[in-house]
């Protein structure tokens, strides 16, 4: 789904496909602008805007697809979406703004836990009959591995 197409989503839904805000989406496209874009520059342009990009390796992280799927949906080949999504994971990386806190900052006072509890029921499973001429062969074929011993 090209970057365009996006525009006419509610925020809800824009979260919903993307995984993130507009309005971070719109910081990640400014620290990837520079970059990724090609025009006016020589050599090969790039066939994705920096949005389309960006939305590549979103697609890549938020759904786990396989990198042929997501060539096949965007019409790239599976290598090109293999270069595209650790190009842009660097360079979100390296800015910095866009970090995870380490474990030693989740760790520290003044982080404030929050946690679900989820009470889940069992149910029984129905397991299938055991065959008796499974279990007499197996018993049969051990004895007589046995006996050649």
């Amino acid at each position: 789904m090209a970057y365009s197409e996006l525009q006419r989503l509610s925020d809800v839904e824009f979260k919903r496909l993307c995984g993130v805000n507009r309005s971070t989406f719109a910081e990640m496209v400014e620290v990837l602008e520079p970059h990724l874009n090609r025009q006016g520059r020589r050599g090969g342009q790039a066939k994705l805007s920096v949005e389309e990009q960006l939305l590549v390796a979103l697609e890549y992280w938020r759904e786990y697809r396989t990198q042929f799927h997501i060539g096949v949906s965007w019409g790239l080949h599976e290598t090109t979406v293999g270069r595209i999504v650790p190009k842009v994971e660097d360079l979100l990386v390296k800015c910095g703004k866009f970090r995870l806190p380490s474990q030693r900052q989740l760790y520290q006072p003044g982080w404030e836990w929050k946690v679900m509890v989820v009470d889940v029921g069992e149910i029984a499973i129905e397991r299938p009959k055991k065959n008796r001429n499974a279990t007499i062969t197996a018993s049969i074929s051990v004895t007589r591995s046995k006996r050649n011993y």
